[in-house]
């Protein structure tokens, strides 16, 4: 596995930009890119969600570049980035930009999906929720 293949990697409490995630997986052997945008809604399980929050453990960012190597090892990755965000976050905000490009659109889904699914259950980052109703929440690895 090319450890170059990972071209951007990022925990940041700034806001993300889809065109940098886009730009940083452009490679001239790649057939197929795939790009995944998840942002703050409006709801979550059917009650209105006011605005939430993620923190990372110092370890988060060791920990994306790890399910990326592993990525990376498995499938034909020819670039891959992530990025996700901290902090407080507005409805519509984006909190976390992922891209892999690869030879194949199929590998390119395979290696996107995998990236953003193994993010959220393997890298220490944690979302608070605030509902309208006053609730609040805690959810897991995000």
């Amino acid at each position: 596995m090319d450890v170059d293949v990972i071209r951007l990697i990022g925990i940041r409490d700034t806001p993300l930009s889809v065109d940098e995630v886009w730009g940083a997986v452009g490679d001239a052997g790649a057939g197929g890119t795939a790009l995944f945008v998840g942002s703050v809604r409006d709801h979550d399980h059917e009650r209105p969600v006011t605005r939430l929050s993620y923190s990372a453990h110092p370890s988060a960012e060791r920990g994306l570049r790890t399910v990326m190597e592993k990525i990376a090892a498995d499938l034909p990755v020819r670039a891959m980035a992530a990025v996700h965000r901290v902090g407080d976050l507005e409805i519509g905000d984006l909190a976390v930009v992922v891209a892999v490009s690869c030879p194949h659109r199929a590998e390119a889904f395979t290696a996107c999906r995998r990236l953003i699914d193994d993010l959220k259950s393997q890298v220490p980052i944690w979302k608070h929720q605030r509902f309208a109703d006053g609730g609040e929440e805690w959810v897991g690895a995000c």
